[in-house]
Formats: structure tokens, C-alpha cells, sequence
């Protein structure tokens, strides 16, 4: 959680930091002391960032660091353009969305485009471990779009679809079937805009314990009918009850991508890749892009000031490279 004791005892183990390690307790809400802590660069992690501005990354601009986000909020990712001016006017990189979603995506999909003359549907998703240290902020995030439409590409053009619903499995390599429904993210509006041959775009995500997917499934449809408003101020209650079936699951957790389209001689191609991750691991995915983009600045190898989302930025070799010595690995199909 978000504590000042927490961050005293974190700074305190960490001894093989080039430069010691302090810590901090502030509200972002009431503004940044940035002036006092002098920065090179924030890296913003505090979510839910689904009904957050753009606060944290207008400070840092005024301050003149860099800025990252591992948002996952659709429509915070997609705005963060509108900083791009006064970003480039004092020379540095405001970047939204260093996460699995859209940077990892964006990864794979670079990486296998050249396999493709067309490529026309995406259709992946993540599964996650029922044993990891899953937050407050992300279990709002996901409970505030259960039940309630949202836009995708289906058929070449955007269509309504609705949080959590459209229910299936998904039998994953070594780990067996999982649950999956539908799951607002930032690629859902970005990715057209990239790669212009899509039709179909699709993104899945599910909870490894079948019960507690079927249980949030259900739910999806009382609000959909009106009958509850949101389950998102439940966010507390639905936490706890997930954590008491923590030893019902494993640290099993991956992702999946099937692309689908025409192959260089005109033929139909599909691909898919799964990334798997053992150990409870799955959560450093994430991270990675962060880690990766905030070296890379810091060493002035990347020298493209602006406010942009994070696609296109990291190559999956690289990605891969930063999960080295942890038990996560791909898989081609």
C-alpha cells in the first residue's frame, strides 16, 4: 500500500544504489515538490488513473524532467498528446502507458508485422496469478468498467461491447484453461491509429480461480441492466474476498497474442505468441518498459521530446532482455 513507513523500510534495504535512496509522502492532488526533491525524471505509478488529469505530468514539464506512467486508463493514455507542445518546449519526454498495455502489445505485434503483407486482427489477452500482491487501485480500475459499454474494432469499424462479458476460454500452454472476458484498455482507440490495416481488435483479460471470474461475469450483467450503478466503490469488499481464495491458485500468470491476417504471398497467416511467467513474476512485466525508457533517457540515448503514448518505443527483444534471470519466457505458435 501507500505508505510513508513502507517507503522509509523500502529506502532502507536498498544498499547497491548508485546514489542514496531517500523517500517522500505527499499528496499529488495538491501539487509536487519537485523544486525541493529535484528530480531527473517521475515515474508515476499511483493509479486508478481512469478519472485522473494530467497534474503530475504537467509539474514535472514546468519542472523540466522527464515523466513516465504506467497508466492503463484508455482515455488518459490517448489524451496525453494534448501536452505535447509544452513538453517539446522544454525538451522533455512525458510518456503514458510504459506497461504491458500498449507498449508490450505494440512490441509484439512490431516485431512480427514483417511476416505479414496485411495484418487485420488482434485477438490476446492477459491472465493473471491468483497468488500476487494485486492493489486497491487496479481492482477499482477493473470494476469500474464491468458491465458498462465501451468501443472496440469489430468488422472495420468501432462497436459496442461491454466490460467483463463475452465470456470464454482460452486453454494456455502449461497452464491450462482460463477464463477470459472483455477489458477497456488505452490499445482499443491507439492501435488503429497505427496500424491502419486492422479490422478486429479484441483484448481479454481473466482471473486464474474459474469461481471468481464466473462471480464477476454475473455481476457484469446487473450492471449492465441498470440494476447496480458501478461496482467499482466495492472495490475494498471484492479484494478481500479475492485474496481468501489465494490458496485455491498459483503464481501462474501470461499473456497471448493471436494475429491474424495475409501473409507476404497473399495467403492467410495467423500467429500467436505467449509470454508466461511463473513464480508470481507476472507483475515485473509491466515494469519493464519503465525500467527500460527511464535508462535510455537518463543516458540521453532516446532523444524525443514531446507527450506521447508508449507504442513503438521498445522492441520485444529488449523488453524480453529486461526480464532476464526471472522465470518468464515466450513461446511462439
Amino acid at each position: 500500500g501507500r505508505s510513508r513507513d513502507k517507503a522509509a523500510a523500502f529506502a532502507g534495504r536498498v544498499k547497491d544504489a548508485a546514489h542514496p535512496v531517500d523517500y517522500h509522502a505527499f499528496d499529488i492532488t495538491e501539487g509536487l515538490p519537485l523544486q525541493a526533491i529535484k528530480p531527473d525524471m517521475v515515474i508515476h505509478t499511483s493509479g486508478p488513473f481512469q478519472q485522473q488529469g494530467y497534474a503530475v505530468a504537467r509539474a514535472c514539464i514546468e519542472y523540466g524532467c522527464h515523466y513516465l506512467d504506467l497508466a492503463d486508463g484508455r482515455d488518459f493514455v490517448a489524451g496525453i498528446r494534448i501536452l505535447n507542445d509544452p513538453a517539446r518546449a522544454r525538451g522533455v519526454s512525458v510518456i503514458s502507458g510504459a506497461s504491458s498495455v500498449p507498449c508490450l502489445s505494440s512490441a509484439v505485434i512490431d516485431h512480427y508485422k514483417p511476416e505479414f503483407s496485411r495484418l487485420e486482427s488482434l485477438d490476446y489477452g492477459i491472465t493473471t496469478a491468483q497468488q500476487t500482491n494485486r492493489g486497491l487501485a487496479t481492482t477499482a480500475a477493473i470494476l469500474g468498467y464491468v458491465g458498462k459499454p465501451f468501443r472496440t474494432l469489430i468488422g472495420g469499424r468501432m462497436r459496442d461491447i461491454y466490460g467483463w462479458q463475452d465470456i470464454h476460454a482460452h486453454d494456455y500452454p502449461e497452464f491450462g484453461r482460463r477464463l477470459l472476458g472483455n477489458c477497456d484498455i488505452p490499445d482499443l482507440d491507439l492501435l488503429p491509429d497505427y496500424y491502419s490495416d486492422l479490422k478486429d481488435i479484441r483484448f481479454y483479460a481473466g482471473t486464474e480461480i474459474a469461481t471468481l471470474h464466473f462471480g464477476l461475469w454475473l455481476l457484469s450483467w446487473a450492471v449492465r441492466a441498470g440494476v447496480v450503478r458501478s461496482l467499482k466503490p466495492a472495490a475494498k469488499i471484492f479484494l478481500k474476498m479475492a485474496r481468501t481464495c489465494d490458496g485455491l491458485g498459483s503464481g501462474n500468470s501470461a499473456f497471448h497474442m493471436t494475429m491474424g491476417g495475409q501473409d507476404n504471398t497473399g495467403r492467410p497467416k495467423t500467429k500467436t505468441l505467449y509470454i508466461l511467467a511463473r513464480d508470481g513474476h507476472g507483475p515485473y512485466i509491466p515494469c519493464a518498459p519503465a525500467i527500460i525508457l527511464t535508462k535510455r533517457l537518463l543516458r540521453n540515448e532516446m532523444q524525443h521530446p514531446g507527450a506521447y503514448p508508449c507504442i513503438g518505443l521498445v522492441d520485444l527483444d529488449s523488453y524480453m532482455a529486461a526480464l532476464a534471470g526471472l522465470n518468464i519466457r515466450k513461446l511462439e505458435m
